[in-house]
């Protein structure tokens, strides 16, 4: 059988799966909708939680970005494990003590003010829509690819997927969906890993595999090798880094931190019916999501020695089957500039030939390698689960921000339960398409889109979470002003360095480099935005009233465990 016929049949079991399981669990009330009833087991909580984290940017985009930056890629892999460790440990008891399922919800209740609600319902919309942007094309060039349509179309076929179980099923829906997903793209993601390993170095274990000796008899380490496959195209060595330290620090703190203010993540410590059981779902996780991210830097230096070898002075016409389906998604190109017939895959740009983009390094790994059709097609539904997963929590995130935090607790507090339900379900159509527009004219490629998100959230969200638990002066204004001032801040460096908003357009970026602030990318300028956030906070609260001694005695409360003796005294 065909590679086609294999995803038309293994795409076609997971989603038939998905969609049984959100008919099956379909949400009744606003409780289901919102945190799935509150009785998830911690292992299915944690399992769903690892779907949830990784996202076409974890599945598709993370290995790809490794593979072509090497050693500056590991900013990426350092940033997002790190950020979940803080996130679990840091973050998620508290809140989930404190009792607000949304992070508008909390910050409006701990800031006692419907104004730094509404900034916060603002700030998440905005984050979730450019994080699930990033979904939306992960989720287009996979069908692209494999259903041989174009990405347009792909994204098309995925919002309609996503509406009908996020719609339908809600949070409770959602996790028992994100369980299938995570098995159907953990198996995905290893099976070719290992395979893989196996075939160049002997090693079963990709990741023991990544600092072994080729199996060609030469006794060379695999990473001695790609270093001078690299080097030979003009390309730095894959192990040396060209990032400066600066930038390599604030890209990894930036993600680390807006990691730990991602709102679709926060939820999903409510869905447990305890405290406790939400920390043992943490650990969970953190097992789940380490088995994929350390494969990922074996499978960047896999599919880059594989492409090099496959391409590289290579006749185009002989060129394997595999090359010709990825050209029809315009995602590789050759163009032969000296008419020879011979891929020229070098660094400099006037003589390379070659195009590549990073999206399709994972994806086509197992055909680069020539692994059976069906390891090629479970890739595929591997890839079209993660992105699916991490959609549907950035969706109800959108929903519920608009349901539950703007219309029922500002415009409508009397609004039924009924009504509630209805307004997330409509907002959670809407927020498909306009997420499926953004993933068909995306703004970049699939982990830059999603780092950028990163960045909001660490410019708006992180400060006002962490003093609002660990800093019972900080006030309203304080509050309110760090989050305008670091939100504003990080999105006119966006626009600028990312966008040539004010500078001559998208072809002006790479000329903009030179006058990045300190040195530091857009990708780390949530870094700095922070700082700004954290300064003003607290400038602005130190000149206004201290919060009211009801609000200060809640955030004594939250950080007391429970059981410690006359700590309730009060």
């Amino acid at each position: 059988m065909d590679v086609k016929m294999w995803t038309y049949i293994i795409v076609g079991i997971t989603f038939a799966l998905y969609i049984g399981i959100a008919i099956w669990t379909r949400a009744g009330s606003t409780k289901e909708f919102y945190v799935a009833g509150g009785g998830v087991s911690s292992l299915a909580n944690g399992m769903a939680t690892a779907a949830d984290w990784m996202s076409a940017a974890s599945f598709i985009s993370m290995a790809g970005l490794i593979s072509f930056m090497g050693y500056d890629g590991a900013v990426y892999l350092m940033g997002w494990t790190g950020g979940y460790v803080l996130l679990a440990l840091l973050l998620a008891p508290y809140l989930r003590k404190f009792g607000k399922f949304t992070v508008p919800d909390f910050i409006g209740d701990r800031y006692y003010s419907n104004t730094a609600r509404t900034v916060a319902i603002v700030c998440a919309i905005i984050v979730s829509f450019t994080y699930v942007a990033g979904q939306m094309r992960g989720v287009g060039v996979v069908f692209s690819r494999f259903l041989e349509v174009s990405i347009e179309m792909g994204v098309v076929i995925g919002m309609i997927i996503v509406l009908f179980y996020a719609v339908l099923g809600g949070m409770k829906g959602i996790t028992y969906t994100q369980v299938a997903q995570y098995c159907v793209l953990i198996i995905a993601y290893m099976v070719p890993a290992i395979f893989i390993s196996m075939a160049l170095t002997g090693n079963v274990f990709p990741q023991l595999g990544f600092g072994s000796t080729l199996n060609d008899g030469s006794g060379v380490y695999l990473l001695d090798k790609l270093d001078k496959l690299n080097t030979d195209l003009g390309f730095a060595a894959y192990t040396d880094g060209t990032k400066s330290v600066i930038d390599v620090f604030a890209i990894t703190f930036a993600l680390m931190v807006g990691t730990a203010g991602l709102p679709h993540v926060i939820v999903r410590f409510f869905t447990v019916p305890k405290v406790k059981d939400a920390r043992k779902s943490a650990g969970y996780a953190l097992i789940f999501i380490a088995i994929l991210y350390t494969t990922a830097p074996a499978i960047a230096a896999f599919a880059r020695t594989n492409l090099i070898n496959t391409v590289s002075n290579k006749p185009y016409n002989e060129m394997p089957e595999w090359f010709r389906k990825w050209e029809q998604t315009k995602l590789i190109k050759f163009e032969d500039k000296n008419g020879d017939g011979i891929i020229q895959y070098v660094k400099d740009k006037e003589a390379n030939e070659l195009t590549v983009d990073n999206d399709i390094m994972v994806l086509a790994n197992p055909e680069i390698a020539n692994l059976p059709n069906w390891v090629i097609a479970l890739v595929a539904a591997g890839g079209l689960a993660a992105a699916l997963s991490t959609a549907a929590g950035l969706l109800l995130v959108i929903s519920t921000s608009i349901s539950h935090d703007l219309i029922k607790k500002q415009l409508n507090p009397n609004i039924s339960e009924k009504g509630e339900l209805l307004y997330a379900r409509l907002a959670a159509a809407g927020a498909v398409v306009v997420a499926g527009y953004f993933g068909i004219n995306p703004p970049g490629f699939v982990a830059a889109v999603v780092a950028l998100a990163f960045g909001l959230a660490a410019a708006s969200f992180f400060p006002a979470i962490i003093m609002g638990i660990f800093y019972k002066r900080m006030n309203k204004e304080g509050a309110v002003s760090g989050m305008i001032v670091g939100m504003l801040f990080m999105l006119y460096y966006m626009l600028k360095f990312k966008f040539g908003m004010f500078d001559g357009g998208k072809e002006a970026v790479e000329g903009l480099k030179d006058g990045w602030w300190f040195g530091i990318s857009p990708e780390g300028f949530g870094t700095v935005a922070m700082v700004a956030n954290f300064v003003v906070a607290l400038i602005v609260s130190r000149f206004t009233p201290a919060p009211p001694e009801s609000v200060q005695h809640i955030v004594e409360d939250i950080r007391i465990p429970r059981g410690a003796g006359t700590a309730h005294a009060h």
